[in-house]
Formats: C-alpha cells, structure tokens, sequence
C-alpha cells in the first residue's frame, strides 16, 4: 500500500470518528483558553467541556450505525454497541459537569480538560478490537483519572491518589504481560479475528489461562471489582465528590464495554477448554461479597458508596457470566439505569455535604424533617440500588437474574444457579447498608444544637427530581430503554 493510498485508508476511518475529533477539538479548546484566561473560575471552561460533549454525544445519535464498520485495519469497530455506550459515557461527563458547583477551586481548566480526555479515552476503548487500542485507551482513561483523584488539593487527596496510581501501574503492567502471551500464542493482536481463536484452540499449554487471567485483572481493576479493588474506598472518600461520581461510572462503564468482547473471545466462543463462565462467576460473587459485607461497616457516605460500586460490578458481572446475548442486553439496561442512581445518590450526598456539612452518616440525623425533598430523591436512588419495587433498579436486577436463570435452563451448569441464590443473598445484605442513611434521616433526632442552612440552587432541585421520575418511569416502562436495547445486535 502506498502513502497516497493509506492516507486515503485514514481518511476513510476518520469519517465515521466525528464524537472523537469533537471531543479532541474541545481539549485543544480548553487547553488554550486555559492558558489565556488566568482567572479562576471563569464559565468559559464549564460551557467548553459541556459543549464538546454535549455536541459528541448529539453526534453519536445522528450518525447511529446501521451495520458494524472495522476502521484502521481493524483496531476499532463503529457499531450500534459501541454507540450506546458512547451515549452513557457523554450522559456521564454532562451530569458531572452539573455536579461541579463550588467543588474545584483550582486548576479549572486542567480539570474540564482532563475530564474529557477520560471521555475520549473511554470511546476509544468500547470501540476497541486490538490490544494495542485497548492498552492505550486505559492508559488514557487510567492517567487523567489518577490527576482527578487528587484534585482536593490536600494530603488526604494526594494519598488517595497515589495509591491510585501504584495499584493501576501494577493493574496496567500484569495486563500487558498477560497480553504478550496470548500474542505470543496467537501471533494476532486483534483479539476479535478467527486467527485468534484458531491459534489458541490449538494452544494446549495452561500459557492461556494465565495469559487471560493476567489480562482481565487490568480489566477488573478499571470496573472496580474484586480482587483489584483494593484502591477504591480511600479514592472515594479523598476526591471530589463530583470526580467520585465520574470515576464510579464512565470507567466502569468503558472498561465492562471491552471486558464483554475480551471474555467472548477468550472463551473462544464455547470451545475454550477452560471454564471461563466459572472463572467470571466466581469474581461476581467475590465482588458481591467484599462489597457488601465491607460496606456494612462504613459511616462516610462516600467511602460505603466505594463498596457499593465493588458490589454493582459484581451485579454486573452476573449478566456477562451467562456469555448470552440476553445477558448483554441486561448488561447494557442496568448500566443505563446505574448511571442514573449513581449520579442521583452523589448528587444529594454532595447538596448535603456542601450545605450541612454531613461528612458521616451519623450526621444526616435530622435532615429528612428538615428537607424532605432531597432526602426522598437520595432515598429513592438508594432503594433503586438496593433494587426495590417501584424504582428502575428492580426492573435492572429482575433481567440480570432472568438472563442467568435462562442461561442455567439451557447449560444446566452449576455456577450459574449457585451465582443465582448468591446474588440474591445479597440483595438483601445490600439492604442494611443501603437503609442507613434514609434511616439517620427520616428516623433520628438531630443534635439540639445543629444549624441548618439552605443553600441549594434549584437547578440541583429539578435535576435530581428528573433523575427521581426517570427511575419510576422505567420501572414501570422498561420498553422504552430496552426495546432499543433489544435491536443493538452485537457481534464479536
């Protein structure tokens, strides 16, 4: 192939790239009005970032593909499954970038542009074929993320990000190690191609299964899940409150994006000669276990929220254990649904923390006489969580099982019906921990000496009121989600 004709080749791809060129356009942006305007503060930088990925995700809708194209020679592929996710992670930025209110003081610029750069870095990765495109999309989402967890500019902040940035360096290093065998084996590093899978058919050593384990914990660091979970309650607890929201979800949701289309592949479509649907059962009820049960102990909202994301993985992980088609379509309702009682419950954790200063659960007793509203909407995405009737979370849980109880009638493998009771267990540990804070709000006396204060803007008010009624709605009409869902027909 010559120059003019692999120019044309690049050309081609970049047509079917217009989300990520904008995104990048809009950090360009940010960088250089970041260098310009000296002052803190200023609004330009909320209304670049809000903009560029706002106009990103408007474009993904736009330009909704009919049917899969491979672009640069197969590295990534523009589908219907990598466009749904792209939505939810620009829903991400766009509700963080609302949280943001009086949070970051410094460094303004550097922290919009960062975080649309994990953005970008997350596109990059559900759309994702090869290993080099996958290392290098973490790698983009992992080192913005660790400067973001350290944006409270104080020693906790920096501990917490630190640490951050140790267990992701040895997360990123087991990975590629992992990654260098199965190449090594398969002499590809496009992990979706029928050269892949004959190679490692072939294989007989236990090099694979100890090339796709060093693989997935990269992968499991990213979605929080056991055993790579180790960093997440001090990150939560020292960063931001708006930066927790973030990291608890476009992450999580980029890094299962790629965890789907890994675990299809290593499992070499039903053929692999190690059980792979036990291998991902059992960190789900890992992660269900340290999640739950750690949380039970926790008194800082956002240091159980930590817990709470270890465990939502495990949830997660129950639809891809299935390796069913049914399964990844309950996968991609409950990431939808997840966003939205996520980015709820930080929202009044952080209207709580900034107004009342509630740094402990114990220190909301009271404050659901005082302002019932936002009490019932932290409430509300609490119980979604824990997934209760009449909240969205029910409708999300009820397909995960039902894709796990149908994948179980038709394999008949045990893993599948021991996960099944285990994930139901502990939804119902789930329930303590998740109560607690509605608890010490609706049912404990304040201190007789505490002041209240009324401080939030009524922009916050209505937000959380439309995230409150998009739970109900989806209660009650999951079809409206699901049945686009339903029509993503994804393909390795």
């Amino acid at each position: 192939m010559n120059l003019q004709d692999q120019l044309q080749w690049i050309s081609d791809s970049a047509t079917f790239l217009s989300p990520e060129l904008i995104l990048l356009f809009g950090i360009i942006a940010l960088l250089i009005s970041g260098l310009i305007l000296k002052k803190e503060g200023t609004i330009i930088f909320h209304l670049l970032a809000f903009l560029s990925i706002g106009a990103s995700a408007l474009v993904v809708v736009i330009d909704w593909p009919e049917n899969p194209v491979r672009l640069f020679n197969g590295m990534i592929r523009f589908d219907d499954f990598s466009s749904y996710l792209k939505i939810l992670i620009d829903l991400g930025g766009l509700l963080t970038i609302v949280l943001t209110r009086n949070r970051i003081q410094k460094k303004k610029a550097e922290y919009f542009l960062l975080l649309v750069t994990v953005i970008l870095g997350a596109h990059w990765l559900v759309m994702s074929m090869n290993f080099v495109m996958v290392l290098l999309s973490l790698e983009m989402i992992s080192l913005s993320s660790y400067v973001l967890a350290g944006f409270g500019f104080d020693k906790k902040g920096a501990e917490g990000s630190l640490k951050y940035f140790l267990f992701g360096s040895v997360a990123t290093a087991v990975m590629i190690f992992g990654m260098s065998l199965l190449y090594g084996m398969s002499g590809t590093l496009d992990f979706s191609t029928n050269k892949f899978v004959s190679a490692l058919l072939e294989q007989k050593s236990p090099l694979v299964l100890i090339g796709g384990l060093m693989t997935l914990s990269g992968f499991l660091f990213k979605i929080v899940a056991a055993p790579l979970h180790v960093w997440a309650a001090d990150v939560y607890e020292s960063a931001p409150t708006p930066v927790v929201a973030f990291l608890s979800v476009v992450p999580k949701l980029a890094g299962f994006g790629v965890l789907i289309k890994f675990t299809l592949a290593i499992n070499l479509f039903g053929q692999s000669t190690y059980n792979w649907p036990t291998i991902i059962g059992t960190i789900s009820m890992l992660s269900l276990t340290i999640g739950n049960f750690s949380a039970l102990w926790q008194n800082n909202p956002k240091r159980m929220m930590a817990y709470s994301s270890i465990a939502q993985s495990g949830f997660l992980l129950i639809g891809l254990t299935s390796l069913s088609i049914s399964g990844v379509h309950a996968m991609l309702f409950y990431m939808a649904i997840y966003l939205i009682m996520n980015f709820l419950t930080f929202l009044i954790i952080q209207q709580f923390e900034l107004d009342h200063n509630t740094l402990s659960i114990p220190s909301l007793a009271g404050l659901g006489r005082k302002f019932p509203f936002q009490s019932t909407a932290m409430g509300v995405g609490l119980i979604s969580l824990v997934g209760f009737p009449i909240t969205a979370g029910f409708t999300a849980k009820f397909f995960l099982f039902s894709s796990l109880w149908e994948a179980f009638s038709q394999a008949g493998k045990p893993i599948l019906i021991v996960l099944f009771v285990f994930g139901l267990v502990n939804m119902v540990v789930s329930l303590y921990y998740y109560l607690k804070m509605p608890y010490y709000l609706f049912l404990k006396e304040p201190p007789s000496e505490k002041t209240f204060l009324v401080n939030t803007p009524l922009w916050e008010n209505l937000l959380s009121a439309f995230l409150v009624v998009l739970l109900l709605v989806l209660f009650f009409q999951p079809d409206l989600l699901m049945g686009w869902i339903n029509r993503i027909n994804f393909v390795l």
